[in-house]
């Protein structure tokens, strides 16, 4: 009864948007997909352990929508290598453009300069679909909308260098509202001619186009000139509950399959970024790695970690319902669910072999109040430090701590 009341109003949640602060994607989304996919009474819901995808070596194939996916052994084999060999072990925080910009990154700074955290994600691209900083490039500013969140990125990369910050480049890809306004045609159309969006009022744009991939890729190159060592793409999906929606909306697409359609664009990325010695991340949700294929939303936890050098599921305890991994209340146990993430998470990649990427988690410093009474805690140093062992005790020692606010418990056992 649990699971139907929490998931009851976790699509409440969806369709209003009255959800808190949750992370890199929507806690109440990521935790309703689980919730749905998942066999509701299952103590802990196992995937298929990535058997299914590691018989043989997947081809270079043709890249682009509408080509041979990325199933194929035509061509060339796909080898990978990383970019960045000489990378530290990265503990990193979500750093939001405004805060990148503004007066709190010297409190941020001095966090890092005082403990063992070394790295920051600062939006690039934010959940809008706004470059949030100034540029005249004419391929950014042919399709991007830019802004002054960092007046001064110059200047913001250079402080970063001062104080030997790893700095990843955060980009949201296919949820951009700024885009699908101003290009309907790059997005989804309802019949009556208007841009579908979710309850939030946000957008997505259509990963079957070409010109989507490749402005965000552009994005991505400016970012290596500036001085980004590492580019982590977010919101690399369909909208949630695509499948059901589909067939209702106009947009152009081809043969592929959305989970093959996005993993090639993964794959495309990487062998776009590789050269220019940047590394290349994806944030998925969690649970991916617990389930079968999100055919609905195209995520395939092993396909997409084959193309990338680092992946990145989102295993806050808060995005996890009743049940998982023998866990009545998930966020009030932080250890036993990271624990349990990393065990399926090892299950899936660890047969891929060389393929396997840099396993680096998103873990939660935040309060799930928005659970209700009796079903969250409030995180501090103890339960941020109960990921961290939960994670060295799987073999993980790089992390990123997510607080949509950028406040980070600074006693924490880094």
């Amino acid at each position: 009864m649990d699971v139907i009341v929490s998931t009851l109003l976790l699509l409440f949640h969806v369709l209003t948007g009255s959800d808190a602060q949750a992370g890199a994607q929507s806690a109440s989304t990521h935790q309703l997909l689980a919730t749905m996919i998942a066999a509701p009474n299952s103590q802990q819901p196992n995937g298929p352990g990535g058997t299914t995808q590691t018989g043989t070596n997947p081809g270079t194939g043709t890249a682009t929508p509408g080509g041979t996916g990325t199933g194929s052994n035509t061509g060339t084999e796909f080898v990978k290598h990383d970019p960045q060999p000489d990378a530290p072990e990265v503990k990193g925080i979500y750093v939001t453009a405004h805060s990148a910009g503004g007066a709190r990154m010297e409190s941020l700074l001095k966090l890092l300069d005082n403990t063992a955290l070394n790295s920051m994600v600062i939006d690039l691209k934010d959940d809008n679909g706004y470059i949030t900083y100034p540029t005249t490039n004419p391929e950014l500013l042919k399709l991007g909308k830019p802004k002054k969140f960092i007046s001064n990125i110059n200047q913001t990369m250079e402080r970063l260098k001062k104080h030997e910050v790893y700095p990843i480049g955060r980009i949201v890809v296919f949820k951009d509202t700024v885009l699908a306004r101003s290009h309907p045609e790059l997005s989804f159309v309802r019949k009556d001619g208007s841009i579908w969006q979710n309850g939030k009022g946000d957008s997505f744009v259509n990963p079957y186009k070409k010109e989507v991939w490749d402005y965000n890729i552009a994005i991505a190159k400016e970012a290596v000139k500036l001085g980004f060592k590492e580019i982590q793409f977010d919101y690399v999906r369909f909208p949630e509950g695509f499948e059901k929606k589909a067939d209702s909306l106009k947009f152009e697409k081809n043969k592929d399959t959305r989970v093959d359609t996005i993993a090639a664009f993964v794959k495309y990325a990487k062998s776009q970024l590789e050269p220019l010695g940047v590394r290349v991340s994806v944030d998925i949700f969690g649970y991916a790695a617990s389930v079968p294929a999100a055919e609905g939303i195209g995520q395939d936890f092993v396909k997409i970690s084959k193309y990338v050098d680092v992946i990145a599921p989102m295993i806050y305890p808060s995005h996890y319902s009743t049940g998982w991994f023998k866990v009545k209340d998930p966020d009030k146990d932080p250890y036993a669910t990271i624990k349990g993430a990393m065990v399926d998470t090892h299950k899936k990649l660890d047969p891929i072999g060389s393929y396997k990427p840099i396993i680096r988690p998103w873990i939660q410093d935040f309060t799930a109040s928005w659970l209700g009474k009796g079903h969250y805690i409030k995180y501090g140093k103890a339960e941020v430090d109960a990921q961290i062992k939960a994670l060295q005790d799987s073999g993980i020692h790089e992390y990123l701590l997510w607080n949509a606010n950028n406040r980070y418990t600074a006693d924490a056992n880094f």
